[in-house]
């Protein structure tokens, strides 16, 4: 109760924070309409006969007014994704207080980490906290690196079987002798938390039948423009790398929520000159500082996934985090543009969490 007290507490100065960026934009152009923000409707009504209804999200803001943009500013937006992820994990807390309360449990995350690669322990270090914050009981099943792929699938069927787990996570990247496609083969469909199953990503590219699960990080990168209040009706976005983790699934819904949506990688050619039309740019190559300020249209909006380790040696730790974008260059030009480290990387979690609370209410029968 006191975590949930603390967790609301910090919520009210978040939403202090996010009305500062409302009265920013009316000094920057002289227009501001006051209007009352739903924060609580969960699905965002921009579907198209032409296109599958979009899938639903936990925010659904106002149409982004042009006139209104900050994009005549000579600095970026800087879109704290802590802030946001933090009145997410609010809410969730709320949620798995009530169905405690109402049904005698809560949702369980179970974890899969092989190794000790660095930013794949920070990234568990992270989930184990916002899940101790909220609630969430989570297992970590640590493995070495040099694990078979038997092995691994047969932890994973363990937290299959276990009726006190809703969410079955599998860290990537994986070692080289592991099929990653067999072991997300291997997670049960109302367990795949992260949305990586071949049939939860076959059913948002056919738009069809909704998925189980959106993908976390992408969801996380859309919600982020929602809570915006970005309209993507009729906006050309740019995504910057198409694995199946990130780019190809945030290209998917972009296109859902009816953007004109270009798909770069390494075979592309001119990728400047195609990423310089864009209005808004999502990147996740895992590639230092690729995107420069050259690369950008003026006002476009930026949201940065990737993260790169570099020396630094003015850190205590010798090194430091950076994106794919260089943002010194970056925000000189963009309207809006996540940080990194504390931009996309929060919503991640955020969206795993929220994802893990869905899975829990449907096995408790309280959708």
């Amino acid at each position: 109760m006191q975590q949930i007290v603390r967790i609301w507490t910090e919520g009210r100065k978040i939403r202090a924070e996010r009305s500062l960026f409302f009265l920013w934009q009316k000094r920057q152009v002289r227009k501001f309409a006051c209007a009352k923000t739903t924060y609580q409707q969960r699905v965002v009504a921009e579907a198209t006969k032409s296109l599958p209804p979009p899938l639903p999200f936990l925010f659904s803001g106002p149409p982004f007014d042009e006139s209104s943009s900050p994009r005549f500013s000579s600095m970026a937006f800087k879109i704290d994704g802590r802030v946001i992820a933090q009145e997410i994990k609010v809410s969730i807390a709320e949620k798995v207080l009530q169905m405690s309360r109402e049904v005698g449990g809560v949702p369980g995350l179970a974890v899969i980490l092989m190794g000790n690669e660095r930013a794949s322990e920070t990234y568990v270090r992270n989930v184990e906290v916002a899940c101790k914050e909220v609630g969430i009981n989570i297992f970590l099943s640590n493995l070495s690196k040099s694990a078979c792929e038997q092995k691994v699938l047969q932890e994973v069927n363990r937290f299959n079987l276990d009726a006190e787990v809703h969410g079955v996570l599998v860290q990537h990247p994986l070692p080289s002798h592991i099929r990653a496609e067999n072991v997300l083969e291997s997670i049960h469909l109302e367990k795949d938390v992260d949305g990586l199953h071949p049939l939860n990503l076959g059913r948002l590219a056919l738009g069809a039948i909704k998925p189980s699960f959106i993908p976390c990080t992408p969801r996380g990168c859309l919600e982020l423009l929602f809570r915006l209040g970005i309209n993507l009706e009729q906006k050309h976005a740019v995504v910057i790398g198409c694995s199946n983790i990130v780019g190809l699934p945030t290209a998917l819904l972009l296109q859902r929520h009816n953007a004109t949506v270009t798909v770069i990688h390494k075979h592309t050619l001119n990728a400047a000159e195609i990423t310089r039309k864009a209005d808004i740019v999502v990147s996740a190559t895992g590639q230092a500082h690729l995107v420069r300020g050259h690369w950008l249209k003026r006002g476009a909006i930026v949201i940065d996934v990737g993260i790169c380790v570099v020396k630094d040696s003015a850190s205590d730790l010798g090194y430091r985090l950076v994106g794919d974008v260089c943002f010194e260059e970056a925000e000189q030009v963009a309207s809006a543009i996540t940080p990194v480290p504390g931009g996309v990387g929060p919503m991640t979690i955020a969206m795993l969490l929220s994802n893990t609370l869905q899975s829990a209410r449907s096995a408790f029968g309280s959708l």
